[in-house]
């Protein structure tokens, strides 16, 4: 067992005990335990850990993540697959093929599962079922989990199934009741344990520059879990952000400006990048964003390239940059198009040019209402859409990945879930964008809508900006005849400009 142990401990440290106990367990020659729970917070190391024991030990497993195997069919097969691998002597390429065809066509009942395992599995070699991410058991069918806590007394193996998942399991009992199993908890990382992790980098660290001493790397770490300790426990992710970092902090030692003794410098020197990485760390923007008219460009292009958004939202967004950064008497120009006739001199057409120029460049972002945010949505939306709360919650969706933010005080200082209620109640209604041209440039690429062809949304040059016009002149008189609606009224025109949109 020791030397299973230290064998694991040096690639995955600080988890000697879970090892100890799975080796309780899963050694080789005992019977193995019909079912074991283990269970505990995310990147904490339990599939890892789980995968190396049953390696050292030799035993065949399928590991299985239960996201990945939605239906039956394809957890059954999975798990065959992996308990019975392709004999290279015996089996031909075709042969095996049509086999696995055969066996992946009738895997779809219970009966047929239990039927299969013990037709392919030896009845005296033990097998292990892992089962990754095991609450989502809960959402597929209801005697999935009796069945996989009672496999061994079902097909008579060796067999055991271990379930992970970050749940405790009586969030798994039901009415009928489950049988016991053996339930492991695996404790998050204290920050000694985090630090030793993280120091287990300094191998490839010194192969890259001999100069780097062991002390001047811990010193590094230290400063960077005093940052990051209270933000994150994800060892992945502080493992990324980690090695980010070091690059901008070995960067005045190596060119000689501060010494690598000179802790308190160095920390000085590194402090507004971390502050920078602290508030990104999740987006994978890096050091890069922050440092640069030029590169910041360049983060931003590719934080919106690489940033998933539902389709609607991409338009939200789209609607508040042109809100933030426009007039709101400009809105019958450029989103009505039967906006009446205006006289096209040439000093009203460089005057305009260079108030767009100041409002898009110099001036910052202005703060807007949320009537006027969907009536621009719906204006430059090809399609007709309802205003639900599915609407309204990507809207708060967007405040929570701070692509917008609220202008009024009381909002923006209130907590995640009060503000949410506030921007659905209406009593939240003034926010502000907070992205740049280049994101929205990217954003509009990924629907198909050019930025630069806002000034002729009020010619037509865009379909379907005309369906919307009359909601949006009935909203801009009512903006005239109103200074500052409550929410009663605010909800009442937006339900208005809804129906006025679905009737069209």
């Amino acid at each position: 067992m020791e030397k299973c142990v230290k064998k694991i401990a040096t690639s995955y440290p600080c988890r000697d005990a879970l090892v100890r106990k799975l080796y309780r367990y899963y050694r080789t020659g005992d019977p193995l335990p019909p079912a074991v729970y283990i269970y505990g917070q995310t990147s904490t190391g339990k599939s890892t850990i789980v995968q190396q024991v049953l390696r050292c030990e030799e035993i065949a497993f399928a590991y299985v993540n239960a996201i990945a195997c939605y239906t039956n069919r394809i957890l059954f097969d999975t798990i065959v697959r992996q308990l019975v691998p392709p004999d290279s002597d015996e089996d031909e390429p075709d042969e095996l093929l049509e086999r696995l065809t055969k066996t992946n066509r009738k895997l779809e009942y219970v009966k047929d599962f239990l039927a299969e395992l013990r037709r392919c599995l030896a009845p005296t070699r033990p097998y292990v079922i892992v089962l990754d991410n095991a609450e989502r058991l809960l959402d597929m069918a209801h005697n999935l989990l009796p069945l996989f806590l009672q496999l061994p007394e079902a097909t008579g193996l060796n067999i055991s199934v271990l379930l992970i998942a970050s749940l405790p399991y009586e969030k798994f009992y039901t009415r009928t009741g489950l049988p016991p199993v053996v339930k492991l908890f695996v404790p998050e990382y204290t920050r000694q344990e985090m630090q030793r992790i993280l120091l287990a980098g300094y191998r490839e660290r010194r192969e890259e520059s001999e100069t780097i001493t062991e002390e001047f790397y811990r010193n590094y770490i230290n400063l960077f879990l005093g940052t990051f300790w209270k933000v994150c426990r994800d060892v992945k992710e502080l493992r990324l952000v980690a090695a980010d970092v070091y690059e901008a902090y070995c960067e005045p030692v190596r060119d000689g400006s501060i010494p690598a003794h000179d802790s308190v410098r160095l920390w000085r020197n590194i402090s507004k990048t971390l502050r920078a990485t602290l508030s990104t760390m999740y987006m994978r923007m890096g050091t890069n964003g922050t440092t640069g008219t030029a590169t910041a460009a360049d983060g931003s292009s590719w934080l919106a390239r690489n940033l998933e958004l539902p389709y609607y939202a991409k338009y939200l967004l789209i609607a508040a940059y042109l809100a933030s950064h426009n007039a709101a008497k400009e809105d019958r120009r450029l989103f009505v198009k039967n906006h009446g006739k205006q006289r096209k001199r040439l000093q009203t057409v460089n005057a305009r040019a260079k108030v767009v120029e100041r409002m898009s460049i110099k001036v910052g972002p202005k703060p807007f209402n949320l009537d006027r945010l969907l009536a621009i949505f719906y204006a430059i939306l090809d399609e007709k859409v309802g205003l639900t709360c599915n609407l309204l919650a990507q809207i708060s969706t967007l405040v929570h990945l701070k692509l917008l933010a609220y202008a009024s005080s009381s909002a923006a200082a209130s907590s995640s879930s009060s503000a949410s209620e506030a921007l659905l109640d209406g009593s939240a209604t003034r926010l502000q964008c907070t992205v740049g041209l280049d994101f929205i440039v990217q954003i509009g690429r990924m629907v198909g809508f050019n930025i630069g062809n806002v000034d002729r949304l009020g010619e037509g040059s865009i379909a379907g900006t005309q369906l919307h016009q009359s909601g949006l002149e009935r909203l801009i008189v009512q903006e005239q005849r109103v200074g500052h609606t409550d929410s009663v009224q605010l909800f009442q025109l937006l339900v208005d400009v809804a129906l006025v949109v679905l009737l069209n």
